[in-house]
């Protein structure tokens, strides 16, 4: 990131093809063929690239399989959107395997995920310049429910992926410190930024909107990771803050607020990102406002020629 704006790569089009990989955990095949049912359903053309069936314990095949197949997307200018199947763990294992040069030659494109795929985010921001989609996953409950996808998750995902949409604000349920700040939004999974502290792909929220959530993490371990983040000045001189989901985290709102309401910066929470249904998606990388008098993130899109 480095002080500079991130790329926003164009938008899709009816009749694109898109590219699903699994950088992360095993995926599951019934879910998987629901959630790339519903890509199809929007007038995409999705393809599964051949290792993402791969299972290696608690991952998703090799590290070097998996790092082929996301790269290999990437770079081959036929598909418009890298999609992850899921999270899990394991991204973070792939960050040195990829030819950074070979990727910062590709055309930029999308790249959609969440929770564990945070770490890309954060990666493809330093090492490409390129904003990216935090949103939901089609292996995942949000689009591969067998009761079908959630409605509003759906539409926000469609109106943030294509150029013909425009993604609405995303509203919480609580302000915390009242304001209005503005700039590139980043942030993702608490226990991932954590995990990239001391890393060249560690958080930096200087003049940045940060946005944060987690699942099926105690309170206490929320402490510990905030604190983690603080102490490592990645929150140092951070424009504003946007709290996502805290799914199967206790309530965890008391500590978030000891800990980031002293930041004394615009501070909403309960939008709905992150875990859980809905599940909207935001730019990671885009410019971006919070506005209390709404309780509400809206992502924007500008020339990214224009410097930060």
């Amino acid at each position: 990131m480095n002080g500079r704006r991130l790329w926003v790569p164009s938008r899709l089009r009816p009749g694109d093809r898109v590219a699903i990989v699994a950088p992360s955990g095993p995926v599951d095949p019934v879910g998987l063929a629901r959630g790339r049912q519903v890509l199809a359903e929007t007038g995409l053309e999705v393809e599964v690239m051949p290792r993402v069936m791969h299972r290696r314990g608690y991952l998703a095949g090799s590290d070097a399989g998996r790092a082929a197949d996301l790269q290999e997307a990437w770079c081959d200018p036929a598909y418009r959107a890298v999609v992850c199947a899921r999270g899990g763990y394991g991204a973070t294992r792939l960050l040195e395997l990829f030819d950074w040069h070979a990727m910062e030659a590709a055309r930029p494109k999308i790249l959609l995920g969440s929770s564990d795929i945070t770490a890309l985010h954060q990666a493809f921001a330093v090492r490409l310049g390129v904003a990216s989609c935090f949103g939901p996953m089609p292996a995942c409950q949000t689009l591969g429910d067998p009761e079908g996808p959630d409605p509003a998750s759906l539409a926000h995902l469609r109106a943030s992926l294509f150029e013909t949409e425009a993604p609405g604000p995303i509203t919480g349920d609580r302000v915390i410190v009242p304001g209005r700040a503005e700039g590139p939004l980043t942030g993702g999974n608490l226990a991932l930024l954590a995990a990239l502290c001391g890393t060249p792909y560690a958080l930096r929220g200087r003049g940045r909107l940060v946005l944060l959530e987690d699942v099926g993490e105690e309170p206490y371990r929320v402490d510990r990771m905030l604190t983690q983040l603080l102490q490592a000045g990645c929150l140092d001189g951070v424009a504003g803050i946007a709290l996502g989901s805290w799914v199967d985290c206790g309530d965890p709102m008391a500590v978030l607020i000891e800990r980031l309401a002293p930041l004394g910066v615009p501070m909403i929470a309960g939008l709905p990102v992150g875990h859980g249904s809905p599940q909207f998606t935001a730019w990671m990388g885009a410019d971006a406002v919070i506005d209390t008098e709404s309780c509400s993130l809206a992502c924007l899109f500008r020339d990214p020629a224009t410097a930060m």
